[in-house]
């Protein structure tokens, strides 16, 4: 495994990069300057909401790419380069099927803030981590912006109680399961590999110079960009299939154990005559 030829690294956020208590280690931001001094282009890829996300990074949110909303948003130098709404009929017709969901609670993602149809105790508690900048309605009337994903909660579990009811539509949306209570839709473009794609082209890099992390079904399409593909120790099963190789969990800084190793090639690949 030649880690020296690695250029673009990408790395979910929940359960990969954050701990169980939704922290970033000190060693990362470390390591960080050793990936600026090395020009490894660094891109934070997740569920998350861009304000969300720019909280947790905001000592280096400068020197990286933002993806949030699984791909619905791409921000670089505090410029959108990627935007999938889910527009028009497309929006109502999700509407019609996840208000009449039996014990699932909508949240409405916009580039700003989220819209919440639902008085759940549970899901408004954590809400605080996630979606920080809220407001809850009555109606999806009382939406008046582009929504780039419609997230839906389950006290219990989403893949067994949420997934079924929404799986149908999944030859017209992305339809994923994000995490145990979350299941996430959006327009068919919006999901993380058509986001790193896109950078991949951008700025020249080859899936071989591609290093990608990731632990839930929403980080399988970038994923399966990445030559150096990381499932954490903690992933979903699907995540684990998919990814080529496997690193310690995210509460025993899978992601910096692999970057550290990464940094050691490069010094060493300089090395070389």
């Amino acid at each position: 495994m030649d880690l020296s030829k690695v250029k673009l690294i990408a790395t979910d956020m929940d359960g990969t990069l954050l701990n169980s208590k939704h922290e970033i280690s000190d060693e990362f931001f470390e390591l960080f300057k050793a990936l600026k001094t090395n020009n490894i282009l660094f891109v934070a890829a997740s569920g998350r909401p861009y304000y969300s996300m720019i909280d947790k990074l905001a000592k280096i949110k400068d020197d990286i790419i933002i993806v949030s909303e699984n791909g619905g948003l791409g921000v670089k130098d505090d410029e959108l380069f990627l935007s999938n709404p889910i527009e028009g009929e497309n929006f109502k017709e999700i509407c019609g099927l996840v208000t009449n969901l039996k014990d699932g609670h909508a949240v409405f993602c916009a580039r700003d803030q989220a819209y919440v149809l639902s008085n759940s105790k549970i899901l408004l508690e954590l809400l605080k981590e996630y979606y920080p900048k809220h407001t809850i309605i009555t109606s999806v009337l009382e939406i008046n912006e582009p929504i780039y994903k419609v997230a839906l909660f389950h006290e219990e579990s989403s893949e067994r109680f949420i997934y079924p009811f929404v799986k149908h539509i999944e030859d017209r949306f992305k339809v994923k399961v994000s995490a145990n209570h979350w299941v996430d839709i959006s327009a068919n473009k919006a999901n993380k590999g058509h986001a790193i794609a896109l950078i991949q082209e951008n700025y020249n890099i080859s899936p071989e110079e591609t290093m990608v992390f990731g632990d839930y079904k929403n980080d399988i399409e970038m994923l399966k960009l990445a030559k150096f593909s990381f499932a954490m120790k903690n992933a979903h099963p699907d995540v684990k299939a998919v990814a080529n190789f496997e690193t310690k969990s995210n509460d025993e800084n899978g992601v910096e154990y692999i970057i550290k190793q990464t940094i050691e090639a490069k010094k060493e690949n300089t090395k070389m005559p």
